[in-house]
Order: structure tokens, then C-alpha cells, then sequence
């Protein structure tokens, strides 16, 4: 088939194609998809979800189980998000003293009903460093959070949380303000910082929370003492907020829709390159047992008759359980197994293509049987596999699911059966966690609907045009 037939078979098959609505929702769901992966870079919240999934430490500053931003929409009393401010107001100032002073302001404005979980401040400092976290309220206090001397010869990360750090400092704050009878019911580690930052100056404080709406300043200050030997730089402000990014996070801080994204692409890769392998071993399997027929017909239908009576799912969960499983041990074993799903429609297929005029032809001529099964049937029959190939595609990604689900996949990638698997051990279902649930396995479906009805679509385009040749 030259360049000139190729792009006729094309045009031809684009023409028929338009008219399957079914098959016109399946490829815009998957160009939808190849486009998330291409642009998986801008589009991930997170943007080392797929290096660092499983290090606890780059999820620190998530809450744990926090609910999708957008359920704020269906809920009386709106929850502080979660929200980063990566860049503030760095300035130099010194004071009466003749004291130099570097510092970094950050606004934020304060307007849910219930406070933020916890407020982080992270910054890189390098020598002899007083370091201060100060608090302007839309009240007018100003209040000291935390102080602390740091010392240190190369960049050091500073972490600041505002529960950890400044217990004493707000509920010396609350004291100001509160009752002697209502204070002895509390004390600094029954209560959150949050809850007495964000909370309206007044009596009875300790006992409810009166949102202080407004605008809140953060001060980051570091005093100069050696300018050859300071450094202050990276400092960026986190709000930890009870609602979080678009699909929520699970009981690790994982940000959830990072997870979905990182997948997308090994869910693309399994499916795909898994049937596209075995697919293809099928088709050209099917095409040599019925070109030569007789002994080797017989010997390869019983090859093809072992395989084809093993059930899949239970040898993979065997050999994944025995064997350290990785993403290529997996689709290796699918491929095994795969391939004679096309076996026998294209070997009937095969068995009609052979006695064909043209290919008696071509043995008159002296051609030999690799170019008759080459160049005379598989480009006939090759076009089947397309559609066999966009049918297997949900079976590969199910399967792959299915054994992480059972925590028997890949741990180094991100795939959505393995945050499926997070979900079911971390009692997802029991605790209402629903979107650790129901994005993954929407997603699962959704992949397998896209190429069951580009596969359906094709099937029918396709079988009656070879049925009748």
C-alpha cells in the first residue's frame, strides 16, 4: 500500500467516521487527554506529583482529608482555602537604633467563616540571623507569633507554622481578653492558634468562633547583623485551609487532582503501547496459521487454545505477589495474554484473503511467503487491528488497575488504580472521603468508555469493508 492508496483509504474512512456520533465522542474525548499530557507541566498544582507522590515531606504543608474548594458552593458557612503566596513585599528598613532589617510582608485576605488550619511560613536563611514572624489584624493589634535566633554557615530552610510555633504568644493574646472562669476551661494546647487569630477580639472567644473578616498582614523580619554573611530569600507564605484545591486531598496531604494528571499519561502508555503489542502479535499470528494451515494451523491453534483458557487476573495477582512488580513486568505479562483476542476473526479473515486470484498470482510469479503475508495480506488485514486495538485498550487499563488496587503495582508511578488502593486502606468510603474515590474510578471509566466507542465505531466502518473484498 503506497502513500497515494494510504491517504485514499484515509479520506475514505474519515468520510464514514463523521457519521458515528459515537466514535466523534470517543476521539474528542482522547484528544482531550493527549493535550492534559502534553501540557501535564502548566496544568499540575504540584509540579513534582510524579517524582515525589509517596515523600511525605512535599505534601506538609496540604491538610489531611480536606474537601474540593468548589463544596464551599453547597455548604452554609464557607471554609478558608488553601491558598500559597509565594511572593511578598521585601524591603530594607532600619530603625532609631541604627539597626539594619530585611523583611517581607504578605497580605491576606481573610473572608470564610471558619478559620484556616494552620498558617506556614517558609524561608531560606544563611548567618547570624534574630528571625521574627509578626501579625498585623484588621483590627489594628499587632501581635508577635514566633522569634528565633538562627545561626548557619549555608542556606538553611526556616519552617514556621503557626499552631506549632505560637501557642504561648496567642493565647497570651487570648488572656488579654477573656474571662478568668472562661480561661480555666481552655488552655494554649486544647485550643488552635487559628481560632484565636482569626476570631473577634471579645469575651467568650475561647468558648466560639466570631470570624475577624478583613486583611491580614504577615511580617517576616530578619535583622542584618553581618552583610556579607546574610541571606534571606525563597520566603513564601502558605495558608492551610480546610477546603483544598480542585478534587481534595487524601489522609497523607495529597493533592488529589495532581494525582489524577500525573496518571493520565501511564494510563495512555499502559493501555495503548499493551494492545498495540499484542494486537499486532495477534493479527500477524492469526495471518501465518491460516496462510500455511495443515500441521502448523493445527500446532498453532493449540498454542493459541492454552493461552487463550488462562484466566488473566488471577496469574497476574500470582506473579506480580511473587516477583517485584514494575510497569513493564505488568504489561509484559498483559501482552502474553492479550494477543490472541484477535487470533481467530483474523485468521477466518485470512483463511478467505488466501485463495484470492491476486495471491495465486503472485506465487505463479515466484513470490515467496513472507512477501505474500507481508506485503499482500497484512496490509488488508492490519486495518482490522485498529479497531481490535482501541478494544483491548480498557481491558489493559482495567487489568493494571485492578492489580493496584490489590497494592501490587508499581510504587515508583503514579497511576489511579494505586490512589484507588490509597483510598480503600485508608477507609476512604467509611470516613466520607468521596472524592478519593469517585475521581479515579470516574477517570478508569471514562478512558475505557473513550476507546470502547472508537473501537465500536471503527468495528463497524471497518468489517464490512473487509468482508467484502
Amino acid at each position: 500500500m503506497n502513500i497515494k492508496d494510504l491517504g485514499f483509504w484515509f479520506r475514505d474512512f474519515w468520510a464514514e467516521f463523521k457519521r458515528e456520533g459515537s466514535g466523534l465522542v470517543g476521539l474528542a474525548l482522547l484528544v482531550i487527554f493527549v493535550l492534559i499530557t502534553l501540557f501535564e507541566a502548566p496544568l499540575l498544582p504540584f509540579k513534582e506529583a510524579n517524582t515525589r507522590w509517596r515523600d511525605i515531606t512535599y505534601w506538609q504543608d496540604n491538610p489531611t482529608n480536606a474537601a474540593p474548594v468548589w463544596t464551599n458552593l453547597f455548604t452554609p458557612k464557607k471554609a478558608a482555602r488553601t491558598l500559597n503566596l509565594n511572593k511578598g513585599l521585601k524591603e530594607t528598613i532600619t530603625d532609631t537604633e541604627g539597626n539594619s532589617f530585611v523583611q517581607e510582608s504578605f497580605t491576606y485576605r481573610f473572608t470564610a467563616d471558619k478559620a484556616p488550619l494552620d498558617i506556614i511560613i517558609h524561608s531560606t536563611i544563611k548567618g547570624s540571623v534574630p528571625f521574627t514572624v509578626l501579625v498585623e489584624r484588621p483590627d489594628g493589634t499587632d501581635i508577635q507569633l514566633f522569634q528565633k535566633y538562627i545561626e548557619s554557615d549555608v542556606p538553611t530552610e526556616v519552617r514556621f507554622s503557626l499552631n506549632n510555633d505560637s501557642k504561648n504568644s496567642l493565647f497570651a493574646f487570648l488572656k488579654l481578653h477573656e474571662t478568668s472562669e472562661n480561661l480555666s476551661r481552655v488552655s494554649s494546647g486544647s485550643i488552635r492558634s487559628t481560632d484565636i487569630l482569626f476570631n473577634k477580639a471579645r469575651e467568650g472567644m475561647a468558648d466560639s468562633f466570631e470570624a475577624l473578616k478583613g486583611e491580614y498582614r504577615f511580617i517576616v523580619k530578619a535583622q542584618v547583623v553581618n552583610q556579607e554573611q546574610f541571606v534571606m530569600q525563597d520566603t513564601r507564605l502558605v495558608v492551610t485551609g480546610s477546603v483544598s484545591g480542585i478534587l481534595g486531598t487524601d489522609n497523607m496531604k495529597r493533592d488529589i487532582f495532581s494525582g489524577l494528571i500525573a496518571g493520565l499519561k501511564w494510563a495512555l502508555f499502559i493501555g495503548l503501547f499493551t494492545s498495540a503489542v499484542s494486537v499486532l502479535i495477534g493479527v500477524f499470528y492469526g495471518i501465518i496459521s491460516a496462510y500455511y494451515g495443515g500441521i502448523v494451523d493445527t500446532i498453532m491453534q493449540f498454542i493459541y487454545q492454552i493461552f487463550v483458557s488462562i484466566p488473566l487476573l488471577p496469574v497476574l495477582i500470582v506473579v506480580s505477589a511473587v516477583f517485584k512488580p514494575s510497569i513493564w513486568f505488568l504489561i509484559g505479562v498483559m501482552v502474553i495474554f492479550f494477543w490472541p483476542g484477535s487470533v481467530m476473526t483474523v485468521r477466518s479473515m485470512a483463511f478467505q484473503i488466501k485463495e484470492e486470484t491476486y495471491i495465486e498470482a503472485a506465487r505463479a510469479l515466484g513470490a515467496g511467503h513472507r512477501r505474500i503475508i507481508f506485503n499482500h495480506m497484512a496490509p488488508l488485514l492490519i486495518p482490522y487491528s485498529f479497531a481490535s486495538m482501541a478494544l483491548s485498550v480498557p481491558s489493559a487499563i482495567v487489568y493494571e488497575s485492578s492489580v493496584s488496587l490489590l497494592g501490587l503495582g508499581d510504587a515508583s508511578i503514579v497511576t489511579w488504580g494505586q490512589i484507588l488502593h490509597d483510598a480503600m486502606m485508608g477507609n476512604a468510603i467509611l470516613n466520607g472521603l468521596w472524592w478519593w474515590v469517585i475521581p479515579p474510578g470516574l477517570a478508569i471509566a471514562i478512558m475505557g468508555m473513550t476507546f470502547a466507542f472508537l473501537g465500536f465505531a471503527m468495528d463497524r466502518i471497518l468489517h464490512p469493508k473487509l468482508r467484502t473484498r
